[in-house]
């Protein structure tokens, strides 16, 4: 049926949006990328899949969608068109053409995200949409080595929420460091900011917001190092109450591997 087959990446602030995935009643950027898609092409059949999804409120750098068609297109045509029809908090990037081999889900990706985040006095109102801020001083220093004890392979069944009967909980994480932020600057942002850098091949359902927030309860000194690193282990207690706030997460960059 489909004869045409291309690579979408966008961009897009997920303040306003219920995540990508379409559901009943809400807004979604899968449910308002399609009705984009529907208003361009007219009466042309069209289907779209998503690299990955993300939850309410998380916004995205570099997220991609495979589109499949019945016919070709020219593809600056077709972004410039996107676009103007897209509304304001979601840009398509780039389109390039794929081949009928080439599947956004099975295709090994590497998913970046970054969490940003003050602490110690209550942001600027307008900062609400990137990064959130925790209202104790936090001990930078000890919460950048409990980032680094993230890295490797490890067990993160605590690390996820109201997981599939399948699921594997096994994850290597390839990069988890917590810097100083140069992702994003903004004159209404606090003098001090820090980003939580996060890479992995997949991730579980909030997992790293479940990260983020076990680095909280260490920084605050609500558990000590030791409790930290065990909890890789543990798989006899539920996962951790407190989830950080999903407005401060980014799915930075999506990568593929193509060869």
């Amino acid at each position: 049926m489909w004869n045409n087959f291309y690579l979408i990446r966008i961009q897009y602030l997920g303040y306003r949006f219920h995540g990508w995935a379409k559901q009943p009643v809400v807004k979604t950027i899968h449910q308002m990328v399609d009705k984009t898609l529907s208003f361009v092409f007219t009466d042309e059949k069209y289907k779209t899949l998503g690299s990955s999804r993300t939850d309410a409120m998380v916004s995205a750098d570099d997220m991609a969608f495979e589109m499949f068609l019945q016919k070709s297109i020219d593809l600056d045509e077709f972004l410039t068109d996107f676009n103007s029809n897209l509304p304001s908090d979601i840009r398509a990037v780039s389109i390039e053409e794929v081949n009928a081999e080439f599947n956004i889900i099975q295709t090994p990706k590497l998913k970046e995200y970054v969490y940003l985040f003050a602490h110690g006095e209550k942001n600027h109102p307008f900062s609400a949409p990137f990064m959130h801020s925790f209202d104790e001083v936090l001990d930078i220093e000890l919460m950048k080595k409990g980032a680094l004890l993230f890295e490797g392979e490890h067990n993160f069944k605590r690390y996820c929420t109201k997981p599939k009967e399948n699921a594997t909980f096994i994850r290597n994480i390839t990069y988890s460091r917590i810097e100083v932020n140069k992702v994003m600057s903004a004159s209404f942002f606090p003098k001090e900011t820090w980003a939580f850098h996060i890479h992995s091949k997949g991730f579980l359902r909030n997992q790293v917001r479940l990260m983020m927030g076990q680095l909280y309860q260490l920084g605050k000194g609500a558990i000590t190092i030791d409790e930290f690193q065990r909890s890789f282990t543990d798989e006899l207690t539920p996962h951790f109450d407190y989830i950080a706030p999903a407005s401060a997460l980014m799915l930075q960059k999506t990568h593929f591997d193509l060869n």
